[in-house]
């Protein structure tokens, strides 16, 4: 990264965001010039920062409210180039001293991964993002997957690729979806921390994209009522001592004995957290049966129906072995998400969780005695689960909890009983960048 007045111009700027507890990202900018005060001393924030709601109603608590003041702080290493002057790193927030505030979902991803490093793991994380683009093509011009998708959207592709390529985001594939105008972009796998910055990073470029060729994308979990939703999956591995755990085994499909405890532990925290993985208003929408949005609790081999989707290694897997974790919508705080699937897979290996049954056929097709238990999906359900979770309140701590909890809770208690139409209508664009 270049040093203030090495080649800046001095309209340039730097932005530093986060993401906030309903996955909105928030963010202060500085001219380039000043780019070392961002650094050093932070951008001024409240702590009801924290309390965002995706209304920008501020869910006020006794510890996030108009008292005190915190600083997003970011790494110069961290810098990206979004071009026309533009560039943006992920902040992290910390007090006024520098100390990293445990409020901060970025900071909790790190020490999620460190938790990992202590018993010897290493995670490599890669997402996909779904999102449909607005005042494109009609359903005559349309094909789900189709070639016609992907061509007639070669100036907006091109734009995002070109900026991604300036950015130094690793995408792997675009690929027209089922609903009209739906897409999903895949990146290349990464440290936990650092995919999850490809996240924003991407949700960004896309915005920009779309926006520079009169284009409008939304990331909602249910852009239109009863239409297609857009998921977030995010693929895990794990390494230890160089050696993959998902692969390599005696277990089936070849996982280890660690490898078979890291989706049991997985499958057994899934209904704990999905106020952190599909927790909107909007989320319930899409988390259901029929939907390829693994709503069922279970794991299988390519299951596009299972929670947790094994991809084996093979070579049609270039990266290896693989646990697509399935009901994460855009919604989420990324860093939250994976922190959560970190977690969960720790506790499974620590513990030395038995593996689970696999489901190998459409789970909604079972029935009776082995009936596959569905994800909760109602507001009640879902926030008594993560409340009474010992390990979220471990992984998270009582600051994010606090904040949480206040965030989902006026979120569900608003929205709950409102038309869905117009629930869909007004969140269309609250996770656009």
């Amino acid at each position: 990264m270049q040093s203030e007045g090495g080649g800046f111009g001095p309209t340039d700027r730097i932005v530093g965001s986060i993401v906030d507890f309903g996955g909105v990202s928030r963010a202060k900018m500085f001219p380039m010039s000043r780019m070392t005060t961002f650094v050093e001393a932070g951008a001024g924030a409240s702590p009801s920062w924290s309390v965002f709601c995706p209304d920008n109603h501020i869910a006020i608590t006794p510890t996030f409210s108009v008292i005190s003041d915190l600083r997003l702080r970011i790494d110069r290493e961290d810098v990206r180039n979004l071009g026309g002057g533009t560039y943006w790193a992920p902040a992290c927030m910390t007090a006024q001293d520098g100390t990293p505030s445990l409020a901060c979902t970025r900071g909790a991803l790190k020490r999620a991964t460190a938790r990992l490093s202590a018993v010897g793991l290493k995670a490599l994380v890669g997402h996909e993002v779904e999102f449909m683009l607005f005042d494109a093509a009609t359903r005559e011009e349309w094909s789900a997957y189709g070639l016609n998708a992907v061509l007639a959207q070669e100036e907006f592709i091109e734009c995002l690729l070109t900026a991604a390529s300036t950015a130094e985001l690793p995408i792997e594939q675009i690929h027209g979806e089922g609903g009209l105008n739906q897409f999903e972009v895949s990146f290349a796998p990464a440290d936990p921390v650092g995919a999850a910055d490809n996240v924003v990073l991407a949700r960004a470029l896309i915005s920009r994209a779309a926006r520079a060729n009169g284009l409008r994308a939304s990331f909602s979990p249910m852009p239109i009522a009863g239409g297609f939703g857009n998921g977030a999956h995010q693929h895990v591995s794990f390494v230890r001592q160089g050696m993959p755990i998902l692969s390599g085994g005696s277990g089936p499909h070849g996982l280890t004995p660690s490898g078979e405890s890291a989706i049991a532990g997985i499958v057994s925290a899934l209904p704990e957290f999905v106020a952190v993985m599909a927790g909107s208003a909007l989320s319930h929408l899409r988390l259901g049966p029929g939907m390829w949005a693994g709503a069922f609790r279970c794991w299988g081999l390519e299951n596009r129906e299972a929670a947790v989707r094994l991809c084996a290694d093979t070579a049609g897997n270039p990266h290896g072995a693989s646990l697509e974790v399935k009901p994460i919508d855009p919604s989420a705080n990324p860093y939250l998400s994976s922190a959560a699937i970190l977690g969960a897979a720790h506790a499974g290996i620590v513990d030395q969780l038995p593996l689970p049954s696999e489901v190998s056929v459409n789970p909604s097709d079972l029935a009776g005695e082995a009936a596959v238990e569905l994800l909760p999906t109602s507001p009640s359900d879902v926030l008594a689960a993560i409340r009474s979770s010992v390990l979220a309140h471990e992984l998270f701590g009582p600051l994010i909890m606090e904040a949480l909890l206040a965030v989902k809770g006026y979120e569900y208690a608003e929205y709950s009983d409102k038309p869905v139409d117009e629930v869909a209508q007004q969140f269309r664009y609250a996770w656009t960048c």
